[in-house]
């Protein structure tokens, strides 16, 4: 299955629900399990990013509807980006060169 890397930074209502329920992240998960796809990993971030979470979806569709469906709420902004795995690259690559 496509994998995708989602960077996100909170808003204020976002940082407000989240230090009100720290447990959210984890809600918010099991939303984006519920739109079609899964949270791999996720890691908090230090920096102009709040969070690096790692996504496998079906198809970039899906992926689409998920960041549409995060985005809505108005909480979260995101940047969704395809992720290739390295070994796959350069098994593509040397086929080509």
């Amino acid at each position: 299955m496509p994998v995708f890397v989602m960077l996100s930074t909170l808003g204020p209502d976002g940082a407000l629900k989240l230090r009100e329920n720290p447990n959210r992240l984890k809600e918010v998960n099991r939303d984006v399990e519920a739109h079609g796809a899964k949270v791999l990993h996720q890691w908090g971030l230090l920096g102009q990013w709040d969070f690096l979470s790692v996504i496998e979806a079906p198809d970039e569709l899906t992926m689409a509807k998920v960041a549409t469906m995060l985005n809505a709420r108005g909480t979260v902004k995101t940047r969704t980006m395809a992720a290739v795995d390295v070994d796959a690259l350069i098994e593509v690559l040397a086929g080509t060169i």
